[in-house]
């Protein structure tokens, strides 16, 4: 078989065999080790390694092999899918085991309470726990340590085997065993079989939590229907989705979800496109308009060119972005990864210590306490709540951002966003429409309906703005006789509407043709004080009013201020516009005027960052368009709406789909909940190690008499993983603020 080539970029594997912090330590290490690779991030949760750098996919799939884990034939594309199947088979296996598990213990339980004399029976019983209930296990850990390494599976196999084979000898030969009085020594079948079988309920309970996780990339991905309905020479026709090529027709009919990217040729129609934005309402779209794949046609028929399909459609571009997002690990991960490193061989040492101090110096019979505590103690050890607890928290946080409209490029965003302190957004497109609005009109509407008719022969954005705010007031334009149209740039436009003379302009066009401006120029002085662009209006050459166009705020814009501002983070914008147009935005929205930057060039946007990081804020930067790149690549976080440019949104670490300026809101309460989540349950995770390998080990004994069964042992140590992965699933119930 031919090598695959190099790779620049990165490259997504799915590892089978992971079950703890450890193992995806082991995994890390040994790709970090590989020629080439400048960057490995290996996912417990998502059962995959990102790896960057140049290297070759056979070089990588040697080096997981070399640690005892497997990688499934793969191709980036197919990654997640596969990691997912991994996951799903391996739920069944130990739902079969488990049941298979807990039919034989049942009656186990029931002899060992019966007596001794049901040795034989126990022992019938307990084996196939053992040796096929618990081969899984077994399997792993002997893997393990034919690559000399320790995980969760050398600690479970070898306490459940030193339970076992003693309980074996113990009965074959009773009186290797025997202490004093005591004519048969115990055995411990019931231990042995009890710690399989509840390690495996947690197993199971974990990867049933775990699969909930997933469901908002599971969501995203249902969103694509498998077929479309094609219209080719003339003739429509069900197709495949992945026979769908870009330029193909499509005809969407009401209810139908949109199969690929386009353009509308034909037809009207309301969609619903919630999953884009995480907005509720439905918008209208017709001929020119651009359509996402897995929005929904509420109704209308529409017909559509396919622009973009396969990998290349926004909403295949979303779940990338969500999957990396969820593979990678934001920097609190670190500690944890530390610490499971080095987590096994330290408690294997311990057991080894426990051991020794009990059968040295323990109460008769010495040996039985020895190897209850040792067994107990490699038992309740629980890796698995280590290594789940920051990405577990991480996958949820990131996937509940992309049911909302967040999507979160990376883990070390989210870690950032939480502890913001200045959030900078640029004015236009960002807080405001982004467009120009007809604000002000002082005259009547029959000389506006005239204006407007004049304006519509003009092609300047302000003639754009004035005509369609005509239109809302008078609710008709254009069905005046318009004649001897002439535009003067840079000072306004004059004509003859219906036989009348109209001059819409600056007071010096006013001025060349005729007309005193005098009676105007108060209110057009006090409109451009709050920074709106204004036109004087003259019909017949008198005087008639102003006209004034501005850039309205969003409506959500001052809730978000103001939010933001609850939150203890001060508010600033950024703008190119002028002084008087910026502070006039600022004084509406609630921003003082101090956090304003008017006037400013792209590189000024990123200085300014630059001096707020300087003086020890963490600082985000929310913008639209390309002007705002290079303030977003200098920022902390750096946020795009998504209606913005393509360069804006490349250049962000968080993209709000919505255009929604609350949705920054959003994002930082999700960061301040998930990085919250997180610090919970690596607590716990600690806390419960730290806690209960001293009692199991025996440490409290001779103060309070109390030891740890090892049966309590392995549920516990099967709770801890439930109990992490649980408390991130909470994370599913955040909600929008608006």
């Amino acid at each position: 078989m031919a090598q695959q080539p190099l790779s620049l970029s990165s490259i997504r594997l799915p590892v089978a065999g992971m079950k703890c912090a450890s193992c995806a330590g082991r995994v890390e290490r040994a790709l970090t080790e590989v020629a080439g690779v400048t960057g490995v991030s290996v996912n417990l949760m998502t059962a995959e390694a990102v790896v960057m750098g140049i290297c070759s996919v056979e070089a990588l799939t040697a080096a997981v092999e070399a640690t005892g884990f497997t990688v499934p034939a793969v191709t980036q594309v197919e990654s997640h899918d596969l990691a997912d199947q991994e996951r799903r088979r391996e739920y069944h296996v130990i739902r079969w085991r488990l049941l298979v598990g807990v039919l034989l213990l049942l009656p186990e339980w029931w002899l060992f309470h019966a007596g001794h004399d049901q040795l034989l029976g126990q022992f019938l019983l307990v084996t196939p726990i053992q040796w096929w209930v618990g081969w899984p296990f077994h399997q792993a850990a002997w893997r393990a340590l034919r690559h000399r390494l320790t995980d969760m599976n050398t600690l479970i196999s070898l306490g459940s085997c030193t339970a076992y084979l003693y309980s074996v000898a113990a009965m074959l030969w009773p009186t290797l065993f025997q202490t004093g009085a005591v004519s048969s020594p115990p055995v411990y079948f019931e231990t042995s079989a009890t710690i399989i079988v509840l390690v495996l309920l947690g197993r199971f309970l974990e990867l049933r939590a775990r699969g909930k996780t997933s469901q908002a990339i599971e969501r995203l991905l249902d969103l694509t229907p498998p077929v479309a309905c094609v219209v080719r020479q003339g003739t429509e026709q069900t197709v495949p989705l992945a026979d769908v090529v870009v330029g193909d027709h499509l005809r969407i009919r009401p209810g139908e979800r949109i199969a690929v990217d386009g353009v509308v040729e034909q037809g009207q129609a309301t969609l619903d496109e919630s999953m884009l934005t995480g907005e509720a309402l439905p918008v209208v779209r017709g001929p020119g308009d651009e359509l996402a794949a897995g929005t929904i046609n509420r109704d209308g028929s529409l017909l559509m060119r396919a622009t973009r399909v396969g990998q290349e459609t926004v909403l295949a571009r979303i779940v990338a972005m969500v999957r990396n997002a969820q593979a990678a690990k934001p920097p609190i991960a670190r500690l944890a990864d530390r610490v499971a490193a080095r987590f096994v061989p330290a408690v294997l040492a311990v057991a080894v210590a426990t051991f020794l101090v009990w059968y040295l110096f323990g109460p008769e019979p010495r040996l039985n306490w020895a190897l209850l505590n040792f067994i107990a103690v490699v038992v309740i050890a629980c890796p698995c709540a280590l290594g789940l607890a920051t990405p577990v928290s991480v996958m949820v946080g990131i996937g509940r951002g992309a049911e909302q409209g967040i999507l979160i490029r990376a883990g070390d965003a989210l870690e950032q966003a939480h502890r913001l302190d200045r959030v900078l957004f640029d004015k236009t497109g960002t807080l405001t429409q982004g467009r120009p609005v007809l604000t002000d009109w002082s005259g009547s509407l029959s000389d506006l309906e005239r204006v407007a008719a004049l304006e519509a022969h003009s092609e300047h954005p302000l003639a754009r703005a004035i005509v369609a705010g005509a239109r809302e007031r008078c609710g008709r334009v254009g069905q005046l006789a318009v004649s001897d149209f002439q535009a003067v740039v840079g000072q306004g436009v004059v004509g003859l509407v219906d036989g009348h003379k109209v001059v819409v302009g600056t007071a010096a066009m006013l001025r060349d043709q005729g007309i005193d401006p005098a009676p105007m120029q108060q209110q057009e002085l006090l409109l451009a004080q709050q920074g709106k662009s204004v036109m004087l209006v003259a019909i017949d050459d008198c005087p008639v009013g102003t006209i004034a166009v501005t850039d309205t705020i969003k409506p959500e814009s001052v809730e978000a201020i103001a939010l933001l501002k609850e939150m203890g983070i001060a508010s600033g914008m950024l703008t190119g516009d002028t002084q008087a147009g910026a502070w006039e935005i600022a004084r509406q929205l609630g921003i003082e005027k101090d956090d304003v930057v008017a006037g400013c060039l792209p590189q000024q946007k990123a200085e300014v960052i630059r001096q707020l990081q300087r003086a020890g804020h963490v600082v985000a930067m929310v913008g639209d368009g390309i002007n705002d790149a290079p303030a977003m690549a200098q920022a902390d976080v750096a946020m795009a709406l998504g209606t913005g440019t393509d360069i804006a949104i490349e250049s962000a670490d968080i993209t709000l789909m919505s255009g929604d300026p609350r949705a920054v809101v959003t994002t930082i309460q999700l960061s301040r909940a998930t990085m919250r989540n997180i610090r919970q349950n690596l607590f716990w995770a600690f806390a419960y190690n730290v806690l209960l390998i001293p009692l199991a080990a025996g440490v409290w004994f001779p103060w309070t008499g109390i030891l740890l069964a090892p049966e309590l042992a392995a549920a516990a140590m099967g709770l801890s993983s439930v109990t992490v992965v649980s408390n991130a699933l909470r994370l599913r119930k955040i909600s929008r603020f608006h």
